[in-house]
């Protein structure tokens, strides 16, 4: 019964023509740019405690990385994993999106009349002025 055991986990370690596949380094942040082509910046911030005080303190850095299909939005939080050096700051590539940014700036027909008006009023200033 023992040996049975043995023989499977082996058999399932040892899969016939798979390569080892390695640990890739992951990380969870925030979209804070997406400014560049296939590109994003991606802030990844974590909470430590202060080495000599003990106090909480949180620690931000950004981290470049690839996005092909451009899936990624400003404000999403996403992983990004480690991969080969793909320019020289790029290191990192888009896992997956996890959470949808909440959708801002969507204009209401009606803004846009209100905004209209205000170019006006501002030629007829102009206008006053030349009289």
């Amino acid at each position: 019964m023992a040996t049975e055991q043995k023989k499977t986990e082996q058999t399932a370690a040892e899969q016939p023509g798979s390569t080892p596949v390695g640990h890739k380094n992951a990380k969870v942040g925030e979209v804070v740019s997406t400014k560049m082509a296939k590109t994003i910046v991606v802030q990844v911030t974590r909470r430590v405690a202060h080495p000599v005080y003990k106090r909480i303190v949180i620690k931000r850095r950004k981290f470049y990385a690839h996005d092909e299909q451009g899936a990624a939005k400003v404000g999403d939080v996403v992983r990004i994993i480690e991969c080969r050096p793909l320019s020289r700051l790029k290191r990192w590539q888009l896992g997956d999106v996890i959470r949808k940014a909440v959708q801002v700036g969507v204009e209401h027909p009606a803004l846009a009349t209100s905004a209209d008006t205000r170019a006006k009023k501002t030629l007829k200033k102009k206008n006053n002025k030349k009289k």
